[in-house]
């Protein structure tokens, strides 16, 4: 079992406690996290404009 330094344990707690909606992804090398990335999707809700009937 590889050892995780306290920095990023916090750093990958922050992210996960800020997204709503989206994924952290976690890369390991050698038993060693190398690089951490976050995509957060953002929902907008889509307002149909009034059809003019004439």
């Amino acid at each position: 079992m590889a050892i995780v330094d306290q920095e990023k344990v916090d750093y990958i707690l922050t992210l996960l406690k800020n997204i709503e909606y989206g994924s952290v992804l976690i890369t390991i090398h050698d038993g060693q996290i190398t690089q951490i990335d976050h995509t957060e999707k953002n929902r907008f809700a889509i307002t149909k404009k009034p059809v003019d009937k004439k």
